[in-house]
């Protein structure tokens, strides 16, 4: 149960973060009202993971799993692009995250 309530906490996250580019700096009330209910979501699915999961580990997944699915809406959905740096940069991450999942005895995801 928890690996669901923290995979919900990520896509909470996403849908809000999403919403937060689109409410154009709070002027289009529907997405920031869609950005403040996704976060209370995802904080709230996230503390319910914590149950299970260390606070570091459940924390490293949710941010580095919400990076990398914002970058990619960002560049899908609101055509931003990303430089070699910022690619590079989210391969870390994303190796990071598969280190924790696979190789971290403190991990239990």
């Amino acid at each position: 149960m928890a690996h669901i309530c923290l995979l919900a906490a990520i896509l909470f996250e996403v849908i809000a973060t999403s919403a937060l580019q689109a409410s154009q700096q709070f002027t289009r009330p529907g997405p920031l009202l869609l950005s403040v209910g996704g976060y209370v979501a995802s904080f709230y699915l996230l503390s319910l993971s914590l149950k299970t999961f260390p606070l570091g580990i459940a924390y490293a997944v949710w941010s580095g799993l919400g990076i990398v699915l914002i970058c990619s809406i960002g560049a899908v959905w609101f055509r931003q692009s990303l430089d070699f740096a910022a690619i590079a940069g989210i391969g870390l991450i994303v190796a990071g995250v598969v280190v924790i999942n696979l190789f971290s005895k403190t991990s239990t995801l």
